[in-house]
């Protein structure tokens, strides 16, 4: 799980093998073998020992800004592997596992997008499933799109070929996901920071949390997170980071857009500064709440039952060793 504080005036401290969090309503304990990260939204007190304790955990702690974008974490020092992996990933950019690699991520990302739609198209009425239909048709030819693209090529040559693919199919997807929410809700394509209406306000706040997940995915399989290979490097950037996340984009879709079906989105849920909708401490608990749940879940996942919060790490682990074993990387 996820351990998350959000309210003013936490103290986080340690009790044997539990963190012990105090607030004027009282104590409440959990043990550190249930914790597999620590998230820090608000002003908070921590103490060294609860540090500590989840240092030789391998829980990271993580302070995220108000929009869900990670500000800074406490880890542990430790590289997570062997140095070859990161000496690998320097060359990938210019070979063909590189281009390889991208396609797949991007591919999966598409995939993700059309299941989702077609999840969605279950429950409507039959103008509704031929519009659905039609999206996907789209989305499909973006998917083969990048499936032509040759791997015999250096990722800065087909670059910009496989962003326009992907930004194609996104606009479709989000286009089509805005007219399926509840009318109230309902939007006409991405907005990040700041959002213009509350599915995004949301969506954003998910990404933020999920960014995290992948950074620290990559850490402990070794993978260096600033060594991307689609996107390119830039200073404090973690380029790496940002190539991964496209595989999981839709999990925390599907968990937005199942908040507003449900009708559990309230509108105290967000504060309005002009045009533009912030998350508040009600929802991002509503939105953390949700994805705790689906942590905890078993799902097929490339042949294997998994649990949903192990799916980064199984992939990140699997992506090392396909690096380690590429014989040439030049």
């Amino acid at each position: 799980m996820k351990l998350v504080l959000n309210t003013p005036g936490l103290y986080l401290c340690k009790r044997g093998e539990c963190f012990q969090i105090k607030d004027d309503n009282g104590k409440n304990e959990i043990s550190a073998r249930k914790v597999e990260q620590i998230l820090i939204t608000t002003s908070a007190a921590l103490s060294t020992d609860a540090i500590e304790l989840a240092i030789e955990n391998n829980i990271d702690i993580v302070f995220l800004k108000g929009t869900g974008q990670p500000l800074g974490r406490v880890w542990h020092s430790k590289l997570g592997s062997i140095t070859t992996i990161r000496r690998k990933q320097l060359f990938l950019e210019d070979t063909s596992l590189g281009v390889k690699l991208v396609k797949e991520w991007i591919n999966e990302k598409m995939h993700m997008q059309v299941n989702l739609l077609s999840k969605l198209a279950m429950n409507r009425r039959d103008d509704r499933r031929e519009m659905i239909k039609e999206a996907n048709e789209k989305i499909k030819k973006q998917i083969e799109n990048v499936k032509s693209l040759p791997e015999n090529k250096k990722v800065h040559e087909v670059r910009n070929s496989l962003q326009g693919y992907e930004g194609t199919s996104s606009r479709i997807y989000f286009q089509i996901l805005g007219t399926l929410v509840p009318s109230k809700y309902a939007f006409s394509g991405r907005s990040r920071n700041p959002a213009l209406n509350e599915f995004n306000c949301i969506l954003n706040y998910s990404y933020g949390i999920l960014y995290s997940s992948v950074e620290k995915s990559c850490i402990l399989a070794g993978l260096d997170p600033y060594i991307g290979i689609m996107h390119t490097d830039n200073y404090n950037k973690k380029a790496l980071v940002f190539d991964l996340i496209e595989m999981y984009r839709g999990y925390m879709d599907e968990i937005v857009f199942n908040l507003f079906s449900r009708k559990k989105i309230e509108e105290s849920f967000f504060d309005r500064v002009e045009d533009a909708y912030y998350l508040n401490k009600e929802g991002k608990k509503a939105l953390i709440s949700e994805y705790n749940k689906k942590l905890e879940k078993k799902i097929k996942y490339r042949g294997r039952n998994i649990e949903f919060a192990n799916i980064i790490q199984f992939d990140c682990h699997r992506i090392a060793n396909r690096i380690l074993k590429e014989e040439k990387m030049c």
